[in-house]
């Protein structure tokens, strides 16, 4: 249930993001650029791909110096105190995104561009949800979707407000 507010701050909650292994450094700096328009406080990531390719890659808004943005070895070991883990997978008996609850506390976890969230991980997640879709969506995509729908199913400003604060330079409404 979405409900209207006239303060201009956002209700989001405490969000955190898990990414096993990404591959792309454009696809990580549009996650963070979406984390920075949801409010996600930290941002960790496995393997080493990231951490070669991220300084080839510019950071739009440059969210990996605003944004904790963190390579471990285990994504489940950094799960925030009293978070739910979520896994986003195209995984059998998983819950589609729309009838989805998310919880207040919450630790996204994405897996690769060209792979999935691996089954250890998965056993260790507390709910597993998918995104109905024909196919496969790219990694970026699919955190700016989940991002999105924990935003629309909240309470959120709406308020000229809010609009002003939340534009860039560039906009000159």
């Amino acid at each position: 249930m979405t409900s209207h507010s006239s303060g201009p701050a956002l209700n989001h909650g405490r969000i955190s993001i898990g990414l096993v292994n990404p591959k792309s450094a454009s696809n990580v700096a549009v996650i963070l650029r979406a984390a920075g328009c949801y409010g996600v406080s930290s941002v960790f990531y496995t393997g080493k791909r990231y951490s070669f390719a991220k300084g080839f890659q510019e950071d739009t808004k440059g969210m990996r110096h605003k944004i904790p943005t963190i390579a471990v070895e285990d994504l489940m070991a950094m799960k925030p105190q009293g978070a739910t883990t979520i896994a986003i997978e195209l995984a059998e008996n998983a819950s589609p995104l729309p009838e989805f609850e998310h919880p207040e506390n919450a630790y996204y976890i994405f897996g690769p561009e060209d792979g999935s969230v691996p089954s250890d991980v998965l056993e260790q997640c507390d709910q597993t949800i998918y995104i109905p879709t024909f196919t496969s969506m790219n990694l970026a995509a699919t955190a700016n979707v989940v991002l999105y729908d924990r935003l629309a199913k909240r309470e959120y400003p709406h308020s000229n407000a809010f609009i002003r604060q939340s534009r860039d330079k560039n906009n000159n409404l």
